[in-house]
């Protein structure tokens, strides 16, 4: 069996030239047969990419040779039978992890950094408060004991949250973890500029805590969400029972999959009561098209890129057929 290595790498850093490392980035990415997302901006780079043991490092090694970069950090898991992305990209974006506040930049200022084998002593102090800084979905497959969920759908509605919650302000300490450590070097930041004094952050996030700390000492409960095929990792990284609803991209169980609102494809518990009649019409030809492509010999990677084109293929019909239905133009026909 096929064995890939996932490498999650970040770091801040300004990069005024970012646009000009997107097509060279690309290129030894796909010369190595190496697949997943890397986002460049002003502010630095971050990005999740599998391939070969040997392309993932040629990569890592290419981008390090920038001596603005020479120091990244990266962590590394195993996935097994299939690489874990379909395809290869390289973006450029105005932030690497987005939050929407312009002054808030972690090249100026960040919390304190807490190694993972310091994090279970720091949690336990009764003068700290614990924030979980991902989104509801990832929060609910697993977390800290005694964690703060924000609620968030996403990383902009942070700020906000902060904001409306005073009882921040009634212990001393403010401690936060992410997935692998990139959120919580904003939060910090956007924390600090808030008036808060002490301010802690997980040093490699939850993946970096699930690699080094013995699951007998553990005070994570649950799976860590990570964003690509194997849906959520457990101590020791290894890839968890999750799969992934490919209507509202929200992680499922087993037991959400036994659920009499879950339809492969169209709905589960999540979302079953949200989604549209034009939703779920759309994801009802994709799941189709997944299926005529399996019967065609496509692995199921490669049929739902067949699919996911077919479905965008479909939304833009009905996109212009709607507008020139609202322009009183005659809809021509596909015959």
């Amino acid at each position: 069996m096929t064995r890939y290595l996932v490498a999650a790498l970040y770091k801040f850093v300004r990069l005024e030239d970012h646009a000009d490392l997107q097509a060279p980035l690309l290129d030894v990415c796909k010369s190595n047969d190496v697949m997943g997302t890397i986002l460049l901006a002003r502010e630095g780079i971050n990005g999740t990419i599998a391939g070969p043991k040997a392309g993932v490092h040629a990569v890592l090694a290419w981008i390090r040779n920038d001596p603005r970069i020479a120091n990244l950090e990266h962590k590394e898991s195993r996935a097994e039978g299939e690489n874990p992305f379909h395809r290869m990209k390289v973006r450029l974006k105005k932030e690497i992890v987005t939050i929407g506040i312009a002054e808030v930049d972690p090249n100026d200022e960040v919390g304190i950094y807490v190694e993972p084998q310091d994090w279970n002593a720091l949690i336990s102090d009764p003068d700290v408060v614990l924030i979980d800084t991902r989104n509801d979905y990832e929060v609910s497959i697993g977390t800290f004991q005694g964690a703060v969920d924000p609620k968030t759908v996403t990383f902009r509605e942070f700020p906000k949250w902060v904001r409306t919650q005073e009882r921040l302000h009634n212990k001393p300490k403010i401690a936060m973890f992410c997935t692998g450590g990139i959120r919580c070097e904003k939060a910090s930041s956007f924390m600090l500029k808030e008036g808060f004094d002490e301010v802690y952050h997980l040093k490699g996030g939850i993946l970096k805590y699930l690699e080094t700390v013995p699951l007998e000492e553990s005070l994570w409960e649950g799976e860590c969400f990570v964003f690509d095929n194997r849906v959520s990792v457990g101590h020791g990284l290894k890839p968890g029972p999750y799969d992934l609803c490919h209507a509202c991209r929200h992680p499922i169980s087993e037991d959400n999959k036994n659920s009499p609102l879950y339809v492969e494809g169209i709905s589960c518990p999540n979302c079953h009561d949200t989604m549209s009649a034009e939703q779920r019409h759309r994801f009802a030809e994709r799941q189709k098209q997944i299926a005529l492509a399996k019967a065609r010999g496509l692995d199921h990677i490669a049929a739902d890129q067949e699919a996911q084109r077919e479905a965008k293929r479909l939304a833009r019909a009905e996109q212009i057929a709607k507008s020139n239905a609202d322009a009183g133009e005659a809809v021509p026909s596909n015959g």
